[in-house]
């Protein structure tokens, strides 16, 4: 048994336990992560975030409740950036950061909230890994449990698939989610965001992510989507998404590189045995 020392803090309601993992060596980080998620028997989050120090960089590692790990969290890389400087592992204003996706560059604002250079939306299927070939899969058909969507897939270093229809709040996530989640398009499965648009600069996400399953938020989603919604003509290329626990600021510049801005709010901090 070892005492962890972490963090909880969340961004627009996606929660993380977050920890230095500089002074722990040998734990079952994937246990360790399936433990302290577990709303019922341990501190509840929908994630386990890690904060490395490798050849002189920062890297954050995160893990979902299942004991899976993600390439990249973008909730969880705005709080990142707020954990790091208050245990003082860098006293930068703007902070690069290693990732599964490849270093990001995050900036604390002003006001708290933090901006993160996202890097590129990659479209081929070959970056997002699913299956097929061609340059892009854009407003494609998707078939779950009887009901027919229009989806379009992209890579913020994770897979996404978006899926715009007429009214999110009627999507019954927890049926169709993680059917969709598993579909056969994706062998590594999928992040899946039913997206609706209210205008030009404005749009609502519900979201269903692998390994977590029903959450309030989803950063590298919302950079999903407010790619997928311009790229179907709905929307322009600076979006607010909505989504159920607060609004992020997505910006799609021309060159293909996403900009996406938001809170980031700790919690508390403790103990627990791992």
């Amino acid at each position: 048994m070892a005492s962890l020392a972490f963090t909880k803090m969340h961004g627009i309601g996606n929660d993380f336990v977050m920890v230095d993992a500089s002074s722990y060596v040998g734990l079952d980080w994937p246990q360790v992560s399936r433990q302290v998620c577990d709303r019922r028997f341990g501190i509840g989050a929908d994630g386990l975030i890690l904060a490395l120090h490798e050849d002189g960089a920062l890297r954050m590692r995160m893990f979902n409740p299942d004991g899976s790990e993600s390439e990249m969290c973008g909730n969880g890389i705005r709080c990142f950036a707020l954990f790091a400087r208050e245990q003082g592992l860098t006293d930068l204003e703007s902070i690069p950061v290693e990732t599964g996706a490849g270093r990001l560059v995050l900036d604390v604002l002003s006001d708290g909230r933090v901006r993160v250079d996202m890097g590129r939306a990659r479209l081929r299927p070959a970056e997002i890994g699913m299956l097929g070939d061609g340059d892009h899969f854009i407003h494609q058909p998707i078939s779950a449990l009887g009901h027919d969507f229009w989806g379009t897939a992209v890579s913020m270093g994770n897979p996404h698939l978006v899926l715009l229809v007429e009214d999110a709040s009627k999507i019954d996530l927890a049926l169709i989610g993680p059917v969709i989640e598993h579909h056969e398009h994706f062998p590594h499965r999928v992040n899946v965001h039913f997206v609706q648009v209210l205008d030009r600069g404005h749009i609502i996400q519900r979201t269903w992510e692998r390994g977590a399953g029903i959450t309030l938020a989803c950063g590298t989603g919302a950079c999903a989507s407010a790619v997928a919604a311009f790229l179907n003509g709905r929307t322009d290329r600076h979006v607010t998404v909505t989504l159920p626990g607060g609004d992020l600021e997505i910006d799609y510049r021309e060159d293909g590189t996403v900009f996406m801005t938001g809170p980031a709010t700790k919690v508390f901090a403790g103990t627990v045995e791992v």
